[in-house]
């Protein structure tokens, strides 16, 4: 944090012709929405249109205050602020709407009627009437060159969200959808850095965790936006896209339809002295003898939950190995199973994997929170073990590698 009077130089990036990135990077972040990891930080995303009209898209998260307000001030030079849009109210988007208003008190806020109404909740503050531009699916603002339309995209993910394009230079300002954890460090645009490998997997677990329950929503906004010709997107997190970036919504499509983007086998382990994680382990070695590539194994007691889910929305086929722990589910395992539940998971088959050295149920309990799943097949017998795993039960595990490989579509 720094210190009060310390000087906060601005640092903005110019996106188009009119167009200036005036977001801030908050790399000390150790938990998004205090669940979430982010190893690499996250960035708060806002746009400043300078056009006849200057119009603001969404405001950052209070942690980046300074850096914020000194972006903007060096874009606006002394020019007035005269237009705000909300698309978003969720508080890294919208914290700063106070410190707008205190710097730019006739600025006229854009927003949709449950923003209006969100406003309210949020804040102490009245917005006068005059102030206030409330609009409906499909009105637009002209800014001078610039068109802006507002899009309704609501549960994606709150209630409130709407979308803007800007039909002029097909602009779309996308709120959450189409962010990623992750700082933008330096470069803004994702062409400019090696996004496939560095970030794609930050994409899949921001979106599968902050959005993946609301897949038919996501579903209506991408129905929505193509029929807009789109030649940058500008989301909230993350970085600006303005090539390849077909191959990104082709993600948002498996994603939110709950299709696998890869046939192989995901196997979440929870294992308290080692026997489920070697049942687990020789499991993934039979696989591999019978020519399945990248299978992934993690441990739930050091994997966190949004990265097991991340990577359920990924996979095809998921074997879940736990033990019996209280007469109900390893505690680790369970939280990874209700998170996937709650997170909507759909179309993959499942097979399961219990231990226990006495009165094991998990096997049973995994089976009935995963029957909640739509569209779930589940694959083999169940396979249960006693402890350690004994040699005479080495075949069961290959029995179980050959149904779940005899499911793969050829």
């Amino acid at each position: 944090m720094e210190k009060k009077g310390e000087k906060i130089m601005y640092n903005t990036k110019k996106i188009s012709q009119d167009l200036f990135w005036v977001g801030a990077n908050d790399r000390r972040l150790s938990l998004f929405e205090g669940v979430y990891p982010v190893p690499i930080g996250v960035s708060y995303n806002s746009y400043l249109l300078m056009d006849e009209k200057t119009v603001l898209l969404d405001t950052v998260d209070k942690t980046v205050t300074h850096q914020f307000l000194e972006n903007i001030a060096h874009v606006l030079g002394d020019r007035k602020l005269d237009y705000l849009v909300i698309n978003h109210m969720e508080p890294d988007h919208c914290a700063e709407i106070p410190a707008i208003l205190a710097k730019h008190p006739d600025v006229t806020i854009v927003c949709n009627a449950k923003i209006k109404t969100m406003l309210g909740q949020f804040f102490d503050f009245t917005i006068p009437e005059e102030q206030l531009m409330v609009v409906k699916e499909g009105d637009t603002l002209n800014t001078g060159k610039h068109n802006l339309t507002f899009v309704f995209a609501p549960m994606v993910h709150w209630p409130e969200v709407m979308v803007t394009y800007d039909t002029v230079d097909k602009i779309l300002f996308s709120a959450d959808a189409f962010g990623a954890f992750g700082t933008v460090d330096g470069n803004i645009f994702a062409d400019e850095v090696d996004f496939e490998h560095r970030y794609m997997d930050e994409a899949r677990r921001y979106y599968t965790n902050i959005v993946g329950k609301y897949g038919p929503q996501v579903q209506a906004l991408l129905k929505k936006a193509s029929a807009l010709e789109i030649k940058l997107l500008c989301p909230l997190h993350g970085y600006v896209w303005r090539k390849d970036f077909d191959k990104f919504i082709d993600k948002y499509i498996k994603w939110s339809t709950y299709t696998p983007e890869i046939q192989s086998v995901l196997i979440p382990y929870a294992s308290i002295y080692g026997g489920t994680q070697n049942v687990a382990e020789i499991l993934a070695s039979k696989l591999a003898d019978l020519g399945v590539k990248n299978i992934k194994l993690c441990d739930t007691s050091v994997t966190d939950s949004s990265y097991v889910v991340a990577d359920a929305f990924k996979y095809s086929h998921i074997v879940f190995a736990a033990p019996t722990y209280n007469n109900g589910i390893f505690i680790s395992m369970e939280n990874v199973l209700h998170d996937i539940v709650a997170h909507n998971l759909q179309n993959r088959k499942i097979a399961i994997i219990e231990n226990g050295s006495w009165a094991p149920v998990a096997g049973k309990l995994m089976t009935e929170l995963v029957s909640q799943l739509k569209n779930t097949e589940f694959v083999g017998n169940k396979v249960t073990v006693k402890s350690t795993i004994k040699e005479n039960q080495i075949e069961e595990i290959e029995n179980l590698a050959k149904a779940i490989v005899e499911t793969f579509d050829k």
